[in-house]
C-alpha cells in the first residue's frame, strides 16, 4: 500500500504560545487555523499512520489554537488533541499489530483535524464492536478526566462535591458517575435550562447563578450537603466567593479556564486557619503516572459506561473540514453538545 504524503488539515497559522492572555473561546478562528495540505512526516518506530473518522472539538482545542495552552503550537501542523479512525500503516511489532483496527487516539506527531494523523500506538485505544464513533472520537480526554475528578471528590471522604460548568459533556459524565457511586453532586451552571436534565442525571442540587436567589439556594446547598471538593472549569468569582463559602478542610480542583477574568481571592486566611487548598488538574501529567495495568483498567470502564449507555457522546454538529473554520464556534456556543469534524 501506498502511505500519502500529505494530507488536508485545520492547520496552526502560528506557532509557540500567545503574548497576552487568551479567552477560552475566541471570536473567529480564521486568525488561527487555515485549511491546507500538510506534510505527514516518516513514521519512527512505535507509530501508527490513522485516517481519521472524527475528531471532537474540545475547550481545551480552542484554547490551544489561540496559543494559551500548556503545551507551544508548530505552525503548519494540525489542530486537534483527539480522534477516532483506522490504523493504515505502522512502524514496529507494537504499532503493526494495530493496522486494520478502530481506534480512539491522541494525536502525537500531528494534530487530529486532519483526514490522516499519526500517533503513537501505546496513545491508542482499540475499539469495542459495540462502540459508535461518536463516542470513540471523544473517549479519552473527557471520560478520563471525569475518572480523575470523581476519584478525587470520593476520597474527600465527603458524599458532596460541587461540579462547575455542569452542564457541559464533562460535566454530565461526572455526574452520572457520581450517582451509580451513591455520591450527591451539587451541580452548578449559568442558565436555568439544564435544570431537569441535570437532576436526572444524578444531581442532588441544581445552583443556577443568574437566578436572584442564588446566594441562598447556595448557602442552603452548602448547609444541607457540607461538600469538601469543588471540580471547576470556570474559574470565575462566582467560583471563588462559593469555595470560601464552603466547609474547613474544602479543596478548589482547577482543571480549566472559562471565565474571562481572574478572580479575587478575597479570604485568604482560610487557607491558614481553615486548611483549605487549591490545586490544579491536568490529564497529560495524571495518566502517564498511573501504572499501565491502572490505565487499562480506567480506558475498560469508560468503554464500558459508553457501550452500556450508562454515558453518551450529545452531539452539537458534525461539521467537514471545509466548513469547520466558519462553522465550529456557532454550533459549540449554540449547544452543549460536541461539535465533531469528519474529514
Amino acid at each position: 500500500m501506498t502511505l500519502p504524503r500529505t494530507t488536508t488539515a485545520l492547520a496552526l497559522r502560528d506557532g509557540g504560545f500567545a503574548k497576552t492572555p487568551v479567552p477560552q473561546v475566541p471570536e473567529t478562528l480564521s486568525p488561527h487555523l487555515e485549511l491546507r495540505e500538510v506534510p505527514l512526516p516518516d513514521l519512527t518506530d512505535g507509530q501508527v499512520l490513522i485516517e481519521v473518522t472524527l475528531a471532537p472539538v474540545n475547550p481545551s482545542d480552542l484554547f490551544f489554537v489561540q496559543g494559551g495552552y500548556g503545551q507551544p503550537r508548530t505552525a503548519g501542523l494540525a489542530a486537534g488533541f483527539e480522534g477516532v479512525g483506522r490504523v493504515v500503516a505502522g512502524k514496529g511489532k507494537t504499532a503493526e499489530a494495530l493496522v486494520g483496527q478502530r481506534v480512539s487516539f491522541l494525536g502525537t506527531r500531528t494534530g487530529t483535524w486532519a483526514a490522516h494523523a499519526i500517533s503513537d500506538a501505546a496513545l491508542c485505544i482499540p475499539l469495542r464492536k459495540d462502540l459508535q464513533d461518536t463516542d470513540g472520537a471523544a473517549l479519552i480526554v473527557n471520560p478520563l478526566t471525569a475518572v480523575a475528578l470523581l476519584e478525587t471528590a470520593r476520597d474527600s471522604g465527603a458524599k458532596s462535591f460541587i461540579v462547575n460548568a455542569a452542564g457541559s459533556q464533562l460535566g454530565r459524565l461526572i455526574l452520572g458517575l457520581a450517582r451509580d457511586e451513591g455520591l450527591q453532586p451539587i451541580a452548578l451552571i449559568r442558565r436555568p435550562g439544564d435544570r431537569e436534565a441535570l437532576h436526572g442525571l444524578g444531581a442532588a442540587e441544581v445552583l443556577v447563578s443568574g437566578e436572584g436567589d442564588f446566594a441562598e439556594a447556595a448557602q442552603k446547598a452548602l448547609k444541607d450537603h457540607k461538600p469538601r471538593v469543588l471540580l471547576d472549569a470556570v474559574g470565575d468569582q462566582i467560583t471563588a466567593d462559593l469555595f470560601f463559602a464552603m466547609p474547613r478542610g474544602a479543596v478548589w480542583v482547577s482543571y480549566g479556564k472559562m471565565g474571562s477574568e481572574a478572580p479575587q481571592l478575597t479570604q485568604m486566611g482560610q487557607f491558614i486557619f481553615m486548611d483549605k487548598r487549591i490545586e490544579g488538574f491536568w490529564l497529560s501529567t495524571w495518566l502517564p503516572a498511573k501504572s499501565a495495568a491502572r490505565r487499562a483498567e480506567l480506558i475498560a470502564r469508560v468503554q464500558n459506561r459508553f457501550a452500556s449507555g450508562a454515558w453518551s457522546t450529545r452531539i452539537a454538529a458534525t461539521l467537514p473540514l471545509p466548513d469547520a473554520i466558519e462553522g465550529i464556534l456557532p454550533a459549540y456556543r449554540k449547544s452543549a453538545g460536541k461539535v465533531l469534524l469528519a474529514p
